[in-house]
Formats: structure tokens, sequence, C-alpha cells
């Protein structure tokens, strides 16, 4: 039925007030669309790298128009490399632009019905094109689904970290911390990237030990937090319901009701809050984690988490803040069952050329390697049970750097042995409580949780070598690892045929399993040059109240005895002084006087040197960060981006205002409209 007359002109004034309420903010602001690719299965999906020197007449990479919303943009600021339309043009395809990849490449959406393959292939002859690839899933390295993840009543045979502890012939696999923090506990100024689902900051174990990072999930129903990259990596929850398996983006996923907040669990093994009254420990101590989101509901992309590994190296990408924090450890607990894409490949080697340790899982499906732990210059972790047997689950073969406890994966009812014990989240879907993994009602397995041990010890490492390079830190480890246990009775050595898969424990040998068994001590005795000055604080307490003292015990620097000392505080002169304690000496006292985040360093010198500080030839530093009261610490960036929760963008208030203009004159102009459905 059409509107009376004397309504037809509001109507179309609203229409048009309207229309230009949502058109204006999206012109001001470019942004990933909110579902980039999410209506194509993942083979649409096409990266693009193009070459560094175009022919004469190529297409911009530039953009006329640059994001203000940024406020490091500048009128040189390149914009993301966006090509689809002259390439669709030029080929007669359909593309759509999707997110950027490193410094001149992208993402290209292929619509549904075409040939990706063909169009790839397509593309790749085009002078313009160096190369063109499939921008491939990862999944994170969870605990397998298989029979013997079982149910019934039981209870957890073995309690605690038994992963850190002394080995011996009942926990031959055991990683050594507990000897390794003699000689080093880590230092505040090391820093770990944990590329995964993201964090949750509010975990007691995790608050004041997570830096500001990035959330690189360019697609936002992957991203499962209403937008897609930003400056926010908290992890909202990956849960995936028969509703998600409808979308495109998720057709292929697993169905799990219940969020993983696999984030948070490789952060805690790395960097838990040590010796402060609660929860579990860290293997790095005193190291802080850079929390970079890469996954997200269904997984992730290899161009969001190679663009990851730069931003967490300290190099730069089209669109994002740089990064003021960047990690000389880089920890991937992720992957799928390919080749090593030339993006990822690109993507280590500058991280590695800017001093980065990669450490990657193996994955789970007692295969050969995948991506991206099987690429060139990456230490890729295997998993071994409290024996030192391959976990049934663990992938295997000549490109295992390395082995470490991964948990035996066997459950029998409800009970697991030897599991992996670390921080979680309790929410079912979205965030609830803080807690831990264990073995029964939070079960933990899996070379994801192999790789954070790895990247911690590789942290102790350089918190004593700080000048070491990635192949030495490589070395470290790989030269102090213990040897694997022979067969025997019904452990039988491993196949090094990796064609089928070998989902059973078996015996390791280094053609199937890598150098030998992960051994913190050994890796920092072998890098400890003779007579080499090692800083170490033992503070009596990381997480304290005003009003109360922190004894600061820096008497197990090495040499022994042989040392000057100057403490220092490098951040929180408001909230702790040393007063009238004296700060040459091993041990001495800090007052807390106030609620905070307080950073102390502890430098150590050759005695003699006439004074002690960190400009003194020979000397060495470590810190430790204090809780001072109940700090709280936000891990958002600067820049939230674009698209970050709470960030009111110029386009997006020319919006708002809009919006409050047509509300103000439709209550002038009332419209009485009824509604088929509510």
């Amino acid at each position: 039925m059409p509107l009376p007359a004397r309504l037809r002109r509001p109507v179309r004034r609203s229409a048009a007030l309207l229309v230009a309420c949502w058109l204006v903010p999206a012109l001001l602001t470019w942004q990933t669309p909110a579902h980039a690719g999410g209506d194509l299965a993942p083979s649409q999906r096409l990266i693009v790298k193009y070459r560094e020197a175009a022919p004469t007449g190529a297409v911009q990479a530039r953009v006329l128009s640059l994001d203000r919303t940024r406020p490091d943009a500048t009128d040189d600021d390149e914009a993301p490399v966006r090509r689809a339309g002259p390439l669709s043009q030029r080929h007669r395809l359909s593309l759509r632009d999707g997110p950027p990849v490193g410094t001149a490449g992208q993402v290209l959406l292929v619509d549904p019905g075409q040939d990706g393959q063909a169009i790839a292939r397509q593309l790749a002859a085009d002078p313009e094109v160096e190369y063109v690839e499939e921008d491939r899933r990862a999944w994170r390295h969870a605990a397998p689904n298989d029979p013997l993840h079982a149910g019934g009543a039981g209870t957890n045979p073995v309690a605690g970290q038994w992963y850190l502890r002394t080995p011996d012939a009942n926990l031959r696999a055991a990683a050594n911390l507990d000897n390794a923090w003699s000689i080093s506990t880590g230092s505040a100024d090391v820093v770990v990237a944990v590329l995964d689902t993201g964090v949750r900051p509010d975990h007691p174990d995790l608050v004041g030990k997570l830096l500001p990072g990035y959330d690189f999930v360019s697609d936002a129903y992957v991203g499962n937090d209403g937008n897609g990259r930003d400056g926010d990596p908290s992890d909202p929850g990956d849960w995936v319901v028969a509703s998600d398996r409808r979308t495109g983006v998720c057709a292929d996923a697993a169905l799990d009701p219940s969020s993983s907040w696999h984030g948070t669990q490789m952060a805690g093994l790395i960097a838990a809050s040590t010796h402060n009254g609660i929860g579990m420990a860290g293997t790095g101590r005193h190291v802080r984690i850079l929390p970079v989101r890469v996954l997200g509901k269904c997984g992730g992309f290899t161009a969001d988490i190679a663009d990851g590994i730069r931003w967490a190296a300290g190099l730069s990408v089209r669109g994002v803040p740089d990064n003021p924090n960047p990690a000389r450890i880089i920890s991937l607990s992720l992957g799928g069952n390919n080749a090593c894409s030339a993006t990822y490949q690109s993507a280590i080697n500058d991280a590695r050329q800017r001093g980065a340790v990669v450490v990657s899982s193996a994955g789970n499906e007692g295969v050969a390697v995948g991506d991206p732990a099987n690429c060139a210059g990456v230490i890729a972790v295997g998993g071994v049970d409290h024996d030192g047997h391959k976990s049934y689950f663990s992938n295997l073969g000549s490109r295992v750097t390395i082995s470490a406890p991964g948990g035996d994966g066997a459950c029998v009812a409800l009970s697991c042995l030897y599991p992996m014990l670390s921080t979680v989240n309790l929410g079912t879907t979205g965030p609830g409580a803080s807690g831990y993994t264990n073995g029964t009602t939070n079960r933990a397995a899996g070379t994801s949780y192999a790789t954070p041990l790895v990247a911690g010890v590789a942290a102790l490492l350089l918190s004593v070598r700080p000048e070491a390079s990635v192949a030495e830190l490589t070395g470290y480890l790989t030269a102090s690892a213990r040897a694997f246990p022979a067969a025997s009775g019904d452990v039988s050595t491993c196949s090094s045929v990796t064609t089928s898969a070998q989902l059973a424990r078996c015996a390791c040998t280094t053609a199937t399993c890598g150098a030998g068994l992960l051994d913190a001590q050994a890796a920092l005795t072998r890098a400890l040059a003779t007579g080499q000055a090692v800083a170490t604080i033992e503070p009596s307490n990381t997480q304290v109240d005003p009003g109360t003292t922190v004894v600061l015990d820096g008497g197990r620097s090495r040499p022994f005895g042989a040392v000057r000392y100057h403490w220092e505080l490098v951040e929180g002169s408001g909230i702790a002084s040393f007063g009238s304690n004296r700060t040459d000496t091993a041990v001495t006292t800090l007052d807390i006087s106030a609620t905070g985040m307080v950073k102390v360093r502890l430098t150590v010198c050759p005695t003699s040197a006439p004074t002690c500080n960190t400009q003194v030839s020979g000397s060495r530093s470590s810190t430790v960060m204090l809780r001072a009261g109940d700090a709280a610490v936000s891990i958002a960036s600067a820049d939230r981006g674009n698209t970050g929760a709470g960030a009111l963008q110029p386009g997006w208030l020319f919006g708002l205002a809009c919006a409050v203009m047509l509300l103000a004159w439709l209550r002038r102009e009332p419209l009485r409209l009824a509604a088929q459905d509510a």
C-alpha cells in the first residue's frame, strides 16, 4: 500500500539523511571490511606479493587519502596496498581488496563460485606480481580430540608443574628449570611475543606481565570482537557452534562449544608471575609477554600471522602503529599441515634478521611437521611425555629441532596423566573467572604446551646473553639437550617415515624428535662464558601491598662474591623508594608506599671498576617488575586502531552527530509506520 502524499517527502528526507549518516563515516575512515572474506571458503583468499619495482604505468600502491585517524600518519605515509580493482579490470575477474600483507602485498578476495586456483595461476603471470599463493588457515595446536580422552571417574595422579622439575628416573623429560633458576630468573627487559588467540589480561598471574600488544585478526567474524584489526589483543573467546559452520569462513572448523583461552595458557607457561604467593610459576619468571592476536573463532590466516610475526619483531606493518617493545623471542603454538609458504618464510626471514628467535609447535597429528614450524630457521618443538618418549600425538621427523614436555595425553576415566598446568579462563564461551588447567576439568596436552617451555628457556638465555645471535641461542638449546631414553619393553623406536600417522607413544631418536630433551640448566651453563657476570634478582615477593617492604636479593649473581652491585628504580619512583637503604650491596630493601607497577634494575660489575652502572665494561643487568596493590594494567596499544572498541574516530563522530540530528528531525515530523515484524 503506497504512503500518503503528505508522508512521502518526510520519508525521502529521512532516507537521504540516513544514507548520509551511514556513508560519510565510511568514506572518512577506511578499515578492513567488517566481514572481509567471511562469506568465502578459505581457498578463496589469495596472498599476492607485488614486485618492488613496478613497470611504468603500473597501478600505484598508494591511495590518495591517508588514514588520518592514526596519530602517526603523515603525508609520506603509505596507505595499504589495494589493487583489486585494476587487476580485476585487466584480467576480467571479480576480485575484492583484503588486508595488506607485509610492505608490498595484500590479500585478494575471490567471489564465490570462481576457481581460486585458476585465478591464482592467472595472476601469477602478471608482470607486476612476484608470487601468488593461497591464504591458508592455521589452527591452534591444542589437545587432540580422540578416544584416549575418554570420560569416567578418577583423580589426577600428578600434581603441580612436574615439567619444570629436576629430571630423575620418574620424570626423565622434566626441563630442569628448578636448577636453571639458580643461574638466572630472567629479566623484565626480555620480551617474548605470543602469537595466538590473544590473552585475558585480568588473570592474576598475568597482571603486570603483559606489554601493549595488537590484534591482527582481519576478519571480523573470526575475530569475534565486532571488528577487524585493532590495538586490543584481549581474547573474547573462540567457541564454535553449528551456526558458525554455516558461514563460509568457518565451514571447515571443528565444533567446540567451549572457548580454548589458548593464548592465555601459552602466556602463563612462559611468564606467569612467580613467587607472588598465588598460582603457578612461569618458565622465564621475570620476562614479559607481548600479546599478538592472530587466531580467532575459526583459526587464523597466513596473512595475519605473517604480519603479526613482522610486527612482533619490530618491523613496520602497513596501517599499524610500530611496536615500541620488539620481541627477541616469538612463540607460535599454531599451524597447519602444509609446506612452508613464501609468505611465512619471508616474514620469518625478516624477523630473524632483526635478531628474533622464532619457536613453533610441530603439530599434533603424528605426521611430518606442518607449517610454519617446517620453515627454514624456525625452532620446531616436538612433544614428549614424562618418560621422555614421543607423546602419542606429537608430529615428528627431520624438521623437529628439539623436544620438550607436552603432556602424556593419555587419560584414564576423567583423569589425564601428567597434564600441563597453566593459566586459563573458566568461561565457557565469553570470559569468566580466572583459573588453571589440570588433568580433570580443564585438560591440557599438546606440542602447543612444549613450545612455550622452549621459548621461556630461550628468554632466560637472552637474560644472561643479550648480545647472543639467533644462531647462538639456537645452538645453546640444541647442544645442551639431553639424550632421549632408549626403546624398551612395550615402547618401540619411532619410525622416520612420516607419510602415515604414528599416533602412538614411541622412543625418540635424533632423526625423529630433534637434538634431544630440553634442559634449561644445561643450556644456561653452556651459554655462560668463564667468569662472565650475571645479574640475578630474587625478590621476597613480586606481589606486595603499600606500606610494606620488599627484600631484593642479588646474592646469586655471578661470579659469586666477586662483583660490585648497583640497585636502581627504573619505573615507579612515586610508588617505591630505597630510602636510606644501601644500593651497593648484594641484598637491599625497597619501601612500597602506593599502588602501581615498579621496575627495579640490578647491575653487577667487575670488582676492579671504581663505580658500577650499565655503562661499565663487563657489566650485566637484570630487571624485575613488582606489582604494588591491585594495580590494573592495560594491554591495549596507544592506537587501538580504526575499529578499536571504545575509540571514537572523526568519521563516526560525524555519524553520531548526524544520527542525533535525524532523531530530532523525526520528532518534529513524526511518521506512523506499521511494522509487519517486531
